[in-house]
């Protein structure tokens, strides 16, 4: 459709009489347009001068724009080489005129405009590359190439950084690009001679894009975004270019590549090149040290271009000033950089883009997002009128009330309304921006109540550098006042430090508390009350990410979605280390999201024990394949129908704390095959050995992420002196005929967690028959009562706070649980409904269940307490007053007298219960 038939506004002629020549020089055009050409001729003597050089072309373009750009750019690679520097600039100059005339009558928004502008330049440099290239080719300068490989420019590319690779080219905007080329392509004894004919190639393009003749220029084009521009070639190798970002690379440099994209020549290598990348621009965790680069950034370019200081917009820069364009890209970009590296969504390279995927993760409130894409666009707009007037590379008002005057007529307003527009939006800008790279300074607090401790700070490793010292000066303040607020100072200031001083390092850290103050008061409530979870996030820092990444206090997922997330995650890596680095990541993560639930009452011991043992099956379920297919990729698939890894103990009984290891047994069904069939086969008895130690290894090895967990293999059959993987058939008859009674209780709390589902199956279905036929045997109550004798014995000297060894406390609660499952000959896994087993089949009262309950309970809540609060048994005598605090929430407790006197009396009665009923034997 024609621009006359889509027009919704129209600017100004400024200059009159400049605008009736344009409209002279015409004669075809329709006349419905004549107020847009002298418009647009009036106030630019640019346009007005593409007008009466291209006005055959344009009346034409002017029935459907569109055709017309689209035609444009398909016929570059038709011109022939000798003619391109000629037939790129009558394109350009069509272009520039088409595409303004449709900005200026309102029928393309900024997008397609941009979108245009930038399609067109990446059209010129494929073209260039190409032509170039072939012609190396014909020259016999690239070595070992020939008219065979012209369809990907023998490995040469070019990527577009900044407005260009996010499809938002400007008016007048030069060009950034990065030339490359795929080094593997080449012999290396070729590799010099390569390298020299790309060079010439990339210096043959600029100049046939940059150089100013009396046609005018394409583009100017700007080469120094590449890696040391001082001291590089124009164009270098991709593995050349890796290696500096790996080893040197800045900030500044991955918020450029947030942009890049592929332009020209190969892009498929250029795509892949960007691939490689991505662990340097997007980083593992949340990154806000970015925001003090991003900050650092803007100041000094304020400071080279002399921008600092109140708003005048005689002469501002629309662009790099105060409130401008730069500020809603620098804020975009550094939100980008801090979160991209965990959420692939915001990994979008435009502006608007950007902004919405920000607005959509909760990284920027949906408001602010739009009002701040809304100033874009408007200042885009102002950007691209300033540019039009004289095809400047200019982004500053005028300075002149005639400036103004001519501004205000292209922009079809007033010059009062138009200044009063301008001064809105640069100061909401800058309000919605600046707070979030330079936040308000922190009061100052006067902490001689903790000289003694904080002198000795600017020793420790986290504050090795000037940057972290920097950051955490700003932070100190805060820190200190809210650890003066907490209910004993010196306690939490004491805990702290043990955090602050098992830091490896500061920066990162620093700066995430420095952009989320409630990170502050979280830990400062960690270590005035859990010592023992200050210190694991001393050694796993990155775990803060969670809080801030928007559903860490979300109720609890269900199984089958927490086993979904892990196994995403694990789907992301390229290989096993980093599936196993990936795992431990993850697992920490959510083990430190329930110590922070159930630190801050959000739920109970109860709660954060099932949630501790969800987490553990999640892992096992997702890391077991992993382990098989890594192992079986050396030494072949599982011979027969393969194994499963069984939970036994805590972890069968669904029941875990901050602190657990995992009891685990590896049972598996060889159905008669002798050994597997890989690369490097195994007979089947030390293949399974041999992969149930992999799993240990898998979950217990300490990497850059840490362990996973610790892995306890005692309860397999013969115990220690039995093998690590146990088959089937052994397993089962062992069971029958041989296993003693505790193996038996053991029995009762076990639970699949991975492997092939029919051996799953058949271990569940053995499991249950097993224990029905064991509830007869008469020796059970009796091996019991021993084993409660040499428990006793070996633990005589067990502290009155202990949780778990004692009469009537939780071990002996469990086993007495376990003994009331087998002699009923239930399947029941947890101590409640084993319990609730005893009483079915007559052996235990209601008020005998309720009364162990109670205790287990009891003694549950000091047991999960006392893991996560110091990692050991409870001592009152050390625990912190905000330690103290989370016993009494949980055991509905005064103080720790009435506490001592309630694990006394639970204790007692408890033990009278289990003693009586041991003792009776019926």
């Amino acid at each position: 459709m024609s621009i006359a038939a889509r027009q919704t506004r129209c600017p100004d002629p400024y200059d009159p009489e400049r605008g009736a020549d344009a409209i002279a020089a015409l004669p075809d055009l329709d006349a419905a347009l004549h107020p847009l050409i002298a418009g647009a001729a009036g106030c630019s003597p640019y346009l007005a001068g593409l007008i009466a050089r291209e006005g055959a072309w344009l009346t034409y373009a002017v029935d459907d724009p569109e055709q017309a750009m689209d035609a444009l750019i398909a016929g570059l690679p038709d011109i022939a080489l000798k003619d391109l520097p000629d037939g790129l600039r009558q394109a350009k100059r069509r272009m520039a005129l088409i595409t303004a005339l449709a900005d200026l009558a309102g029928v393309w928004p900024l997008e397609t405009v941009t979108g245009y502008l930038t399609d067109f330049a990446n059209a010129c440099v494929d073209t260039c590359i190409r032509k170039l290239v072939a012609a190396e080719v014909d020259r016999g300068k690239v070595p070992g190439m020939g008219a065979d490989v012209l369809a990907t420019a023998c490995g040469m590319t070019a990527l577009a950084m900044g407005k260009m690779g996010a499809g938002e080219l400007n008016y007048s905007s030069d060009i950034d690009l990065i030339c490359l080329y795929d080094e593997t392509r080449f012999d290396p004894d070729d590799y010099f001679e390569a390298r020299t004919a790309f060079v010439r190639v990339t210096r043959k393009m600029a100049a046939i894009l940059s150089d100013v003749t009396g046609g005018g220029y394409v583009f100017r084009t700007d080469l120094r975004l590449r890696p040391d521009p001082a001291t590089t070639p124009v164009c270098l190798s991709m593995e050349a270019a890796e290696r500096y970002y790996e080893s040197v690379g800045r900030t500044w440099e991955r918020a450029a590549y947030i942009k890049a994209h592929p332009s020209g020549g190969d892009v498929v290598a250029a795509q892949r090149f960007l691939d490689t990348l991505r662990p340097f621009v997007w980083r593992k965790h949340l990154d806000f040290a970015a925001i003090q680069d991003a900050h650092d950034m803007r100041l000094k370019i304020r400071d080279h271009k002399g921008l600092h200081g109140p708003l005048t917009l005689e002469g501002h820069n629309m662009k790099l000033g105060r409130g401008g364009i730069r500020e809603i890209e620098f804020f975009t970009q550094t939100r980008q950089l801090i979160a991209g590296g965990r959420d692939p969504d915001l990994r979008v390279r435009g502006t608007r883009d950007g902004l919405q995927a920000l607005a959509k993760a909760g990284w920027v409130p949906p408001d602010h997002a739009d009002t701040l894409y809304d100033h874009y666009r408007a200042h885009r707009e102002v950007e691209h009128r300033l540019q039009m007037i004289n095809d400047a590379q200019t982004h500053q008002l005028p300075t002149s009330d005639d400036g103004f005057a001519r501004l205000a007529a292209f922009m079809g307003t007033s010059v009062a309304a138009l200044r009063d527009d301008l001064t809105r939006r640069i100061e909401e800008v800058h309000g919605l921006t600046e707070g979030f790279f330079a936040p308000d300074a922190a009061p100052t607090v006067e902490a001689d109540w903790a000289a003694d401790i904080t002198s000795r700070w600017p020793t420790y490793p986290a504050l090795r550098s000037d940057r972290a010292t920097e950051i955490f000066k700003r932070l100190r303040p805060e820190i200190l006042r809210r650890l003066q607020d907490a209910a004993k100072p010196d306690e939490a200031l004491r805990e702290f430090d043990g955090f602050l001083r098992g830091l490896p390092a500061g920066v990162q850290l620093f700066s995430l508390f420095e952009a989320n103050p409630a990170l502050t008061q979280l830990l400062v409530d960690i270590a005035a009350t859990a010592p023992a979870l200050a210190q694991y996030l001393s050694r796993n820092a990155g775990v803060f990410d969670a809080v801030i990444g928007g559903a860490f206090f979300d109720p609890w997922p269900a199984q089958e979605d927490l086993n979904a997330q892990i196994a995403q995650v694990l789907a992301e890596t390229h290989d096993y280390e980093s599936s196993l680095i990936a795992a431990r990541r993850w697992a920490k993560e959510w083990h430190f999201r329930i110590g922070v639930h159930y630190l801050r009452g959000l739920s109970d011991a109860r709660e954060s024990g099932a949630q501790y043992a969800a987490l553990a099956q999640a892992v096992l379920t997702a890391l077991w394949p992993v382990v098989t297919s890594e192992f079986a990729r050396k030494h072949g698939a599982q011979p027969g129908r393969g194994a499963v890894v069984i939970g036994m103990g805590s972890l069968g009984a669904g029941q875990l704390n901050a602190a657990s290891d995992l009891d685990l047994i590896v049972i598996y069904d060889a159905q008669g095959v002798d050994a597997s069939d890989g690369k490097r086969p195994l007979a089947t008895r030390p293949f399974y050995a041999r992969l149930t130690q992999a799993l240990v290894t898998a979950l217990s090895a300490p990497m850059s992420e840490g362990r996973l967990y610790e892995v306890d293999m005692r309860l397999r059959p013969s115990g220690r002196s039995g093998p690590v993987a146990t088959s089937l058939q052994s397993f089962t008859i062992y069971q029958q005929d041989e296993a003693w009674t505790w193996e038996h209780l053991a029995l009762t709390r076990a639970r699949v967690m991975a492997g092939a589902a029919d051996v799953a199956a058949d271990v569940a279905a053995f499991r249950t028959d097993l224990l029905s036929r064991k509830a007869s045997g008469a020796s059970i109550v009796k091996d019991v009562m021993d084993m409660r004798e040499r428990i006793a014995d070996g633990k005589a000297n067990a502290s009155a706070w202990d949780a778990k060894i004692g009469a009537g406390r939780l071990q002996d609660c469990e086993l007495f649980a376990q003994t009331a499952a087998l002699r009923a000959g239930s399947p029941a896994r947890s101590t409640g409904q084993q319990l609730q087993a005893g009483v079915a089949n007559g052996w235990l009262s209601a008020a005998d269940v309720a009364d162990i309950s109670a205790a287990a309970t009891l003694f549950w809540q000091l047991q999960a307490a006392s893991k996560l609060l110091t990692g050991g048994t409870l001592d009152p005598d050390v625990l912190g007053e905000g330690g103290r605090r989370l016993i009494l929430r949980e055991t509905d407790c005064d103080d720790m007298s009435a506490l001592a006197g309630k694990i006394e009396t639970y204790a007692a009665a408890a033990h009278r219960v289990i003693t009586a009923k041991l003792t009776d034997g019926s």
